[in-house]
């Protein structure tokens, strides 16, 4: 199921899966998204605020001028689920779509 904890074996591959991404005692991973200003890091979390809860699926995150640091984990199952995995996926996805619409 898309809510069960990871596995041992699923947890040791993060590292390749999600390589940008810091892993925190396989409880949660978290990354910090810089933008080129604060309209375009607002965009960034629009977009995946909008999907995230068509997907019952909520980042922790908080959001200095053009700086977004995200924290993923999956309270109800205490630790990391494919969920997170999907929505930091979509979030590197995301990052990648915002930086693409405001290149000169």
């Amino acid at each position: 199921m898309f809510s069960k904890l990871l596995t041992p074996t699923e947890l040791k591959g993060l590292s390749s899966t999600l390589s940008s991404w810091t892993v925190s005692s396989n409880q949660s991973v978290s990354k910090q998204f810089t933008f080129k200003d604060f309209k375009e890091a607002w965009e960034f979390m629009e977009l995946v605020a909008k999907v995230a809860d068509e997907h019952d699926h909520h980042p922790e995150w908080t959001n200095v001028y053009n700086r977004v640091h995200v924290n993923l984990t999956t309270h109800s199952e205490g630790g990391l689920t494919k969920k997170d995995l999907w929505l930091a996926g979509f979030m590197d996805k995301a990052e990648m779509l915002v930086r693409h619409e405001h290149e000169d």
